[in-house]
């Protein structure tokens, strides 16, 4: 069955939100102050960087590993860092073994994590695109559960609960930015508000997937690169989630890196929020003007990813 016709809804992300609750933390709202980011409109901040891991990304970890029998090799998955690090975070919380293939661009700091959750770490190319190719290798040699980090409707889901909890504990919100690399996130959320709400996607001018993709109707092939390349820099965004943000996400824009790093610096100085670059870019569209909400608006920002090295940040 093709992809368009099976899109994951409402009810499948708040079975997803059911099945994960005991193993993720339901992350805080911060209401910014007029004047925080100098706008006319209100900033409502979703400390999606407090998860576990340090990303949103073991919310679709977990929901794959509760949902699929898991063999007893274990689970699988290729990650620029994120990713991994929240699946061997699950998979150490559910018993199980992980083996997560990285390329070698990823920070250090990211591999340090994903190793310190006990899975083994194997550098499997030079790009995300080579690691998920070393990755599915291996796996038709072990017969591990594959987790992909954004092309799958059990992680499409289990994302898709920061948006259920972004509606419960700030109904009144008019749109929603999220930055996007794959599609896993944006794709939840939409899926969740479903046209209720505007959600707009943000990608850095280096990684233009989903950007690309709306215009050219289709998922394809993009551009990576940029300070948020490691966790943004997915080379095209996934099948799954390309049918609801034709149908759900309102608007695409880019953001230029000397943006993303301005909002990492203003989210330390203002708030104290350690944000990696990729965390940083949804707020990246409000200090650079590329999105414009109408008067009235109530904006929402997922703050989504905090694994950045605290040695780079000062004052």
């Amino acid at each position: 069955m093709a992809a368009s016709s099976t899109m994951i809804d409402r009810h499948a992300v708040a079975v997803a939100a059911s099945q994960i609750s005991q193993y993720v933390r339901r992350t805080p709202l911060l209401r910014a102050s007029d004047g925080d980011f100098s706008t006319k409109y209100s900033v409502t901040l979703k400390l999606e960087l407090l998860q576990h891991a340090g990303s949103f990304k073991p919310r679709g970890a977990f929901n794959r590993l509760l949902t699929e029998p898991v063999p007893t090799a274990g689970v699988i998955a290729a990650s620029g860092g994120n990713h991994g690090a929240a699946v061997a975070y699950a998979a150490r919380s559910l018993g199980l073994m992980a083996e997560i293939f990285v390329p070698a661009t990823t920070p250090a700091a990211k591999i340090t994590r994903i190793a310190s959750y006990g899975a083994r770490v194997v550098t499997g190319g030079e790009s995300y695109a080579e690691a998920l190719a070393a990755s599915r290798a291996r796996q038709a040699e072990t017969a591990a559960l594959e987790v992909h980090a954004y092309d799958h409707d059990d992680v499409l889901a289990g994302q898709g609960t920061v948006g259920r909890e972004f509606e419960q504990d700030a109904p009144d919100l008019t749109h929603i930015l999220v930055a996007t690399g794959g599609g896993g996130l944006i794709g939840g959320i939409a899926a969740w508000y479903a046209g209720s709400a505007a959600v707009i996607s943000v990608e850095p001018e280096g990684c233009p997937a989903l950007y690309d993709a709306l215009r050219a109707g289709r998922p394809v092939d993009a551009t990576v690169g940029g300070v948020a390349a490691d966790s943004l820099g997915a080379r095209r965004v996934g099948a799954r989630m390309f049918p609801i943000a034709k149908r759900f996400v309102s608007a695409a824009v880019l953001v230029p890196d000397e943006a993303i790093l301005a909002a990492q610096k203003l989210l330390w100085d203002r708030f104290r929020l350690l944000a990696e670059p990729g965390g940083a870019t949804a707020v990246a569209a409000l200090l650079s003007g590329r999105f414009q909400p109408p008067d009235g608006a109530r904006v929402g920002v997922v703050v989504c990813g905090a694994n950045a090295d605290p040695a780079k940040m000062s004052g």
